[in-house]
This record gives structure tokens, C-alpha cells and sequence, in this order.
């Protein structure tokens, strides 16, 4: 029985193996991206059951994201292939600062095409988290609609809803509307998951708990996470009696920076495992943090991405600051 669903786009990802900026770049090596894909493959190494949506090319991608799916063990049942519509790919540079260059092939891909229709028969008996991102809703309309689509399916079968913004402005027809869909969606959801800077652009407020508030005191939203990112992380939540619950993690120390992509989908990935075992909010927080520096100290979008033996020893040791 699946735990977990989540939807997004997967994407082919060549990333330079030459140090520097990525016009100049000549050799690269071949992995797989995506946010919401990243978020799948972190909470299944965790001994979680997954369901990852999407529709994908009938390419070499496509059938190189298959493999991968099946290896990490998560359930491609609803994952459509097109034969009109190539999936999509990134470039990603090598930095030496943690921060690469990237650079984006998507528009038209398969993914902003996803067949509304189908999603009338995904199955969410038994699952406990549908979780969301911002960057199927900007791809194309197509994209919005079925992420309200599975909202509303979700709501209807009493599923918990999460939402990451993932903002990308390059992907939107412009920043209003960016601003305007991603709020729309937030406000539907359960827990919002916004990092730092989202907040701010989403909301137009400064402080943590202002954009936190901006959420809680709109539509259905129960608990907001911010994601500090060198800061650690603070979440602010309704209780069932109607109480507001805080809770902060300073940052936790870093060992090495490789590559800081792919850190904020562990962060996720770590507080929605802790969520399906029913975590306090300072576990769910605490083990965001770690998967998300652990990610930092690898190249790819999800290599780092620890199981559950690897996490219990990275925390054996991991300290975090407690407010």
C-alpha cells in the first residue's frame, strides 16, 4: 500500500565534468533530476512506499527514469509515456563554490503535457501524504489543472497535502502570475514548505513568522515550514485544538559543500519521512536538515540521498541548536 504520492516533472540531466562555467564545458556524464523526483527517491531509501506520477517520453530518458523508479523501489503505475512528447533535460555545471550553473531544455516536454483524464484513476486508499511542488502547476496550464485536479482528489479521500513552492520564474509567463497560481495552490494545501526566499517573494514579507501567518491565516493551511537553509529551519502550526505550536533548529554543521542543488528537495524529503512516522515537529525538522547537508556533499540532484542506516549515522553525531 502506497504511503506517499507525489507528481512532478522528471528530467535527463548531463552534468559537466569540466570545472567552470558551462559554455565551456566539453564532457559531461548523464544522471537523472527533477524536484519532485528527488522528493520520491529520498523518502523511499527511508523504507517508505511511494507513488510517483508524471508523464515522460517514450525516449532514452524516459526509459532511463523508468530504471531508476524501479530501482528505488516506487511505484510507476501512474507514470504515463508519450509518444508526441520528449521529456525534458537539464545542464548543470561544475562549480567549485556549491552553487552550479543550470540550464534548462523543457518547454513542450512531455510532462507539461500530463493527461488530465488519467489522473481520474490514481488510487489514494491508504495514503497518507500527497505531496506537491510549484514547478508542474508553471509549466503549463495543463500542468496547473491537474495539480488542482489532485488536490481536490486528495481532499476528498482526507489525504494530508503538501506543498513546496519550487519556484522557477523562468518557467512562468511572469512573476505575478507565478506569485498568484503558487499562492492559490499553497492556500489549499495542509503544509506549506516554502525556503526563505520563496517566502518573501510569495508573500512580500520580511520576517519568518510573517510569512508563515500570511498562510495560516488563509485557506486551509495547518502548518508552514520555512526552510532557513544556512539558518536552519522554524515551523509554526494550528494543533487539532486550535493552539499555534513553534518550533526552531539552528543549522547544523557542515562538513563539505559540493553542490547545494538538490538540497532543498532533501530537506523535504527528510521532514515528510519523519511526518509518515509521526515525528514531533523538532524530529521532522531536525532530520530535514541532515538530509539536506548530507545532499550538499554530493555532485548529482539525488545521488546523496541517504538510507536509513547512512541517516542514523550522520545523526549519531549530528548536532543541532535547539530556541
Amino acid at each position: 500500500m502506497v504511503e506517499l504520492i507525489t507528481v512532478g516533472e522528471p528530467m535527463g540531466l548531463f552534468v559537466a565534468q569540466d570545472k567552470g562555467p558551462l559554455k565551456k564545458a566539453r564532457h559531461f556524464s548523464s544522471q537523472i533530476a527533477g524536484a519532485d523526483l528527488n522528493v520520491a527517491i529520498g523518502v523511499a531509501r527511508l523504507g517508505h512506499s511511494v507513488k510517483f506520477i508524471s508523464q515522460i517520453g517514450k525516449d532514452t530518458f524516459g526509459s532511463q527514469i523508468i530504471d531508476l523508479l524501479k530501482r528505488e523501489q516506487i511505484d510507476i503505475q501512474d507514470l504515463q509515456q508519450s509518444v508526441t512528447w520528449k521529456t525534458g533535460f537539464m545542464l548543470k555545471s561544475y562549480a567549485t563554490d556549491g552553487r552550479p550553473e543550470t540550464d534548462y531544455y523543457r518547454r513542450d516536454s512531455a510532462a507539461s503535457h500530463l493527461q488530465l483524464e488519467q489522473l481520474s484513476w490514481v488510487d489514494f486508499t491508504g495514503v497518507k501524504i500527497l505531496h506537491l511542488g510549484g514547478i508542474l502547476a508553471g509549466l503549463s496550464d495543463t500542468g496547473y489543472q491537474a495539480t488542482l485536479k489532485l488536490i481536490a482528489r486528495a481532499r476528498a479521500a482526507a489525504v494530508q497535502i503538501t506543498f513546496d513552492p519550487n519556484l522557477r520564474p523562468t518557467i512562468w509567463k511572469s512573476e505575478a502570475l507565478m506569485i498568484k497560481r503558487t499562492n492559490e495552490i499553497a492556500q489549499l494545501c495542509d503544509v506549506v514548505l516554502p525556503n526563505i526566499k520563496e517566502g518573501r517573494i510569495l508573500t512580500g514579507k520580511t520576517a519568518v513568522e510573517e510569512i508563515e501567518d500570511y498562510y495560516l491565516e488563509r485557506g486551509g493551511v495547518k502548518q508552514v515550514i520555512v526552510n532557513l537553509v544556512d539558518d536552519g529551519s522554524f515551523s509554526k502550526k494550528i494543533t487539532a485544538s486550535g493552539k499555534i505550536s513553534k518550533t526552531r533548529i539552528g543549522a547544523g554543521e557542515i562538513p563539505e559543500v559540493v553542490d547545494r542543488v538538490g538540497a532543498g528537495d532533501g530537506f523535504v524529503a527528510g521532514v515528510l519521512s519523519a511526518k509518515l512516522e509521526d515525528l514531533t515537529d523538532k524530529e521532522c525538522l531536525a532530520r530535514g536538515s541532515a538530509i539536506g547537508i548530507i545532499q550538499m556533499q554530493s555532485r548529482g540532484d539525488n545521488e546523496g540521498l541517504p538510507h536509513f542506516n547512512e541517516l542514523n549515522s550522520f545523526m549519531k553525531n549530528y548536532k543541532i541548536q535547539s530556541f
